[in-house]
């Protein structure tokens, strides 16, 4: 029981954390007149991961890197199972607004990228550069539309507009504060990854469940909160956009960025299941994307009743 308070405490302390780093960041970015443009596609993009990303250093340094694995592939699944298919339980997202094609087929790149990189036995700095490589096509891809945006509509797009997208933008916060924002993320998102690593490897061994296990669920649903949090909002507010380039962008970073950087502290093997079961449900969930993104389909409740099932039927068969 002690475990499992602990593995929620961290998990808390990461997800506080990661809000007050991107928080600090944004805000410390305005103050020191960087575009909310630039803000937007890469700190907020970055700070958003940053719990994945201590999850899968702190794994690694603790020789526990089914855990690190673990929780990019189940974030990944639970991202388009469980964070889309629970808030059109709640109000259908109108996807059919959407246009998310092209970041799309680059989400499905990376996944066939990455699994194709898994088939090698073991991500190592060679498999993380090329990771880290794929990610700088993307972002520079995104600076080039954004920038071409901005000119194309001119003086009709003001930083007021883009800071709108910003929840956590507020130029004119006190640089007391904004430090105040950073120190807490930069001391609680460590300690919070060590809490809920350590915890759950202990919880892994008491119940006689793999870590790989471990990281699919435990961890993956956990360090997947803040998208279902957002999601769920976004499909009240009939944002779907939000919602849909939400797990779009989080699934990319998650390949990418959180792998890719997590190899330059140490190597990570990839168990065996991964290869014959897992990776292939994360592509199958991505795949199930398709209707939604290019044949102009709502995700309707009962879409959300299917995908929902979907990731208990996953998670089941996982326990098993």
């Amino acid at each position: 029981m002690t475990a499992w308070l602990l593995s929620g405490l961290g998990l808390l302390i990461l997800l506080l954390a990661g809000d007050a780093l991107v928080r600090g960041a944004v805000n410390l970015s305005l103050r020191m007149g960087v575009p909310a443009l630039i803000v937007s596609l890469t700190i907020v993009a970055f700070g958003t991961s940053a719990p994945e990303l201590l999850i899968a250093i702190s794994a690694i340094k603790e020789n526990a890197p089914g855990i690190a694995l673990g929780n990019v592939v189940g974030s990944n699944t639970a991202n388009i199972l469980l964070v889309l298919g629970l808030p059109a339980l709640l109000a259908t997202l109108h996807t059919s607004e959407c246009d998310s094609r092209k970041n799309y087929v680059f989400m499905l790149l990376a996944s066939v990228l990455f699994i194709g990189l898994a088939f090698c036995g073991v991500f190592n700095m060679l498999s993380g550069a090329i990771l880290l490589a794929a990610l700088a096509l993307v972002l520079w891809n995104a600076f080039r539309e954004a920038y071409a945006h901005r000119k194309a509509c001119g003086e009709a797009c003001s930083d007021d507009d883009e800071l709108e997208g910003l929840e956590e933008a507020d130029p004119n916060m006190a640089y007391w504060k904004v430090s105040i924002y950073l120190v807490l993320g930069l001391i609680g998102l460590p300690m919070g990854a060590h809490l809920l690593v350590d915890n759950a490897t202990v919880i892994a061994r008491t119940y006689g469940v793999s870590e790989t296990v471990i990281g699919l669920t435990l961890v993956a649903v956990g360090t997947s909160l803040p998208e279902l949090a957002t999601t769920v909002m976004a499909a009240l507010r009939r944002q779907a956009d939000v919602a849909l380039g939400n797990v779009i962008g989080s699934n990319m970073f998650n390949l990418l960025a959180i792998v890719g950087i997590a190899t330059f502290v140490g190597p990570i093997p990839v168990d065996p299941e991964f290869l014959e079961f897992d990776l292939w449900v994360m592509l199958g969930a991505s795949l199930l994307l398709i209707p939604f993104v290019f044949f102009k389909r709502d995700i309707t409740r009962t879409w959300g009743i299917v995908l929902t099932l979907l990731y208990a039927v996953y998670v089941i068969v996982l326990l098993a």
